[in-house]
């Protein structure tokens, strides 16, 4: 009788495989679970490897460090500001190459009534016959976007801009009248442009630097300048500049001064407070034209 090894010897035990990549043996196991981690599942960390799964569920357990005001701090791109630009860039291209788009989503007071999207829609067009109208207010956004965005947080800036947006529209709907003559025929003109949404940004942000206590002077400077511009130059729709930076300071002062406990509840009434605001002035206009 043959013998091949001592009786009752149990089999070799399998070399240790990452559960993530099976197909790769290792013999470096995490320090908090225990399990191998091959070398692209291995993290480095204080006391020997942890594998990226533990590194991905401490992250998630560990509370998200805040800014000043309460947004969340993210690494990486302006995602909503970008977001934003795009639109915009993509709607410019629309307008050049698609006949009627302009017409079609442009705000006036008469275009308004019937298709209340346009409120919003006007914000993300821009003149087709100057490049220049863009590239400015697409600049001017780049300049306070990314800061608002990263100090605020990513939801409230995105609701800051919108209804910004809006509070521009807003301002042409007060300010026209539903009578047209030779000389007024703001009822019917149509408007387009960032413009509106983009001094609600920075009425925003005048505010937030004035909490924050730091130099608010070139904000300032800049929408006086702007404000100087909106009187002399034609075509400018100041009561757009006008309703987007009332409501940009409204919003923004209620997002920098709610209390630390209670921004979130602060942030929520405070959106929906301005957008009832917003609409209830829009209806009470178009009531009495």
């Amino acid at each position: 009788m043959s013998v091949d090894g001592p009786a009752g010897s149990a089999p070799p035990e399998a070399p240790p495989v990452c559960p993530r990549h099976p197909d790769r043996v290792s013999y470096v196991r995490c320090q908090r679970c225990g399990r191998p981690a091959c070398p692209e599942c291995q993290r480095p960390a204080a006391v020997g490897i942890q594998c990226v799964d533990c590194v991905r569920d401490a992250a998630r357990a560990m509370p998200a460090t805040r800014t000043a005001l309460g947004g969340r701090v993210r690494e990486g791109k302006p995602v909503v500001t970008l977001t934003i630009i795009g639109l915009a860039v993509v709607s410019y291209v629309a307008q050049l190459v698609v006949p009627g788009f302009t017409q079609q989503w442009a705000f006036s007071p008469a275009a308004g009534e019937v298709e209340p999207v346009r409120f919003v829609s006007a914000a993300f067009l821009h003149s087709p016959g100057s490049l220049f109208h863009i590239l400015f207010n697409m600049y001017a956004l780049w300049l306070v976007g990314p800061y608002l965005e990263a100090t605020l947080g990513r939801w409230r800036y995105a609701a800051l801009y919108l209804l910004s947006a809006v509070g521009g529209s807003v301002g042409v709907l007060l300010l026209a009248s539903p009578v047209v003559t030779q000389v007024d025929t703001s009822w019917y003109d149509g408007v387009v442009g960032a413009s509106g949404a983009v001094f609600g940004l920075f009425g925003a942000i005048l505010v937030v630097l004035r909490r924050l206590g730091r130099d608010a002077r070139q904000i300032l400077v800049f929408l006086g300048i702007n404000a100087v511009i909106g009187f002399v130059l034609p075509n400018i729709a100041w009561q757009a500049h006008l309703g987007g930076l009332v409501t940009g300071v409204a919003l923004g002062a209620a997002f920098a001064f709610a209390p630390r406990s209670r921004r979130l509840l602060v942030g929520v009434v405070a959106t929906a407070g301005v957008a009832v605001v917003l609409v209830v002035l829009a209806l009470v206009k178009y009531a009495g034209a």
